[in-house]
């Protein structure tokens, strides 16, 4: 009897890992925002909030609390501000995915390089001097100023010969980082005191207060960003090989790098019009999810923004309960998973490319 021998080809491997992988993020990001809403200074139980939920939607069970004060805390409190937190975690990895393929560095991200404080210094403008001619479009419209006005000149300054520089990419998000936080302390001395609040909120990061409306203004931006992405990431894929092979094999170069420049500006500023600057975000998830399935850009800003809720969910639920009666800021909590991996990966860079350069 003779039979013929199959043998798995890497692709069927990466798709089944990106299987795997996807619904094993998606697992551990449901079971996080039950244990996140149920969790704090208020314990709840999970037939609570399964119970709210089902009365959101017009179903009234015995499982909806009978206390007002229940219901006000799920669904005033910890459910806007949990949903804002995935929104901005998602929005984070994928522009984060979005800068290390426009720039082809693994470095690039939007808080090293100066994006995230260029966008709060923009919304921290709009506050500070009053402007509210846009109404409640206003502060992300400032802070989408400022974070582009930032990736466009890290772009500009930064690459070189169609490459960009470690050193050089470095430098200038040094360069960037301390302008903005220079116009920040400025912005700082000529407020109020409310304003000298929301720049110290935006300094640190923070999901506390987030309400409704914020969600409201934040999803479609997100949205939009996130399928951009999508769009464009076979592109991306033969960018990958090189500007020059990307043209011949007729991808419009140009275009392909000004539509990505301009989503990770919307996706930033949406993140950081109500959030503040939480760093490392856009730095640690796509890293561990291309080691995992693999550098094709579809599956990996899949599971990137999905990874990317996971990690703000995570980083929020200990801001919120590691600290009896207190709320930490959630970009401290970010910093201290993201700093050691990022020197872990400035080490690996240069083992790899033999120099800084």
């Amino acid at each position: 009897m003779s039979g013929e021998v199959v043998t798995s080809t890497p692709s069927t491997h990466r798709t089944l890992r990106f299987t795997l992988v996807t619904i094993g993020l998606i697992v551990a990001l449901v079971i996080t925002c039950i244990v996140s809403i149920t969790s704090g200074q208020y314990s709840l139980s999970p037939t609570d909030l399964i119970g709210v939920l089902l009365r959101g939607i017009g179903i009234d069970t015995a499982w909806a609390p009978a206390s007002a004060t229940d219901y006000g805390v799920i669904y005033n409190l910890r459910l806007p501000r949990l949903v804002l937190g995935l929104l901005v975690g998602a929005a984070l990895a994928v522009s984060g995915v979005l800068m290390q393929a426009i720039f082809g560095n693994p470095l690039a991200d939007a808080g090293v390089v100066g994006v995230s404080s260029g966008a709060a210094l923009g919304a921290a403008a709009s506050i500070t001097f009053g402007i509210a001619s846009l109404g409640m479009w206003t502060t992300p419209l400032f802070a989408f100023l400022g974070g582009l006005i930032a990736v466009l000149a890290v772009y500009f300054i930064s690459r070189s010969g169609g490459r960009t520089e470690v050193v050089t990419l470095l430098l200038t998000g040094i360069a960037i980082n301390a302008i903005a936080g220079a116009g920040m302390a400025f912005l700082t001395f000529l407020g109020t005191t409310s304003t000298r609040e929301q720049i110290v909120f935006w300094q640190l990061g923070s999901l506390n207060g987030a309400l409704w409306s914020n969600v409201a203004l934040v999803a479609p931006l997100v949205a939009i960003g996130i399928v951009i992405a999508l769009i464009v990431s076979p592109q991306l894929d033969l960018f990958a090989l090189g500007e020059r092979t990307a043209r011949h094999l007729g991808v419009n170069v140009e275009l392909l790098r000004m539509v990505v420049i301009v989503t990770v500006a919307i996706l930033v500023c949406a993140a950081v019009a109500f959030a503040g600057i939480i760093g490392f975000a856009g730095l640690v998830v796509p890293h561990l999810m291309r080691m995992i399935i693999g550098p094709a850009h579809l599956p990996l800003m899949i599971a990137s923004a999905v990874g990317g809720a996971l990690l703000i969910a995570v980083a929020d639920l200990v801001a919120r309960t590691a600290v009896p009666l207190a709320d930490m800021p959630i970009g401290m909590i970010t910093s201290l998973v993201g700093g050691p991996f990022f020197l872990w990966l400035l080490v690996r860079t240069r083992r790899r490319s033999g120099g800084w350069a």
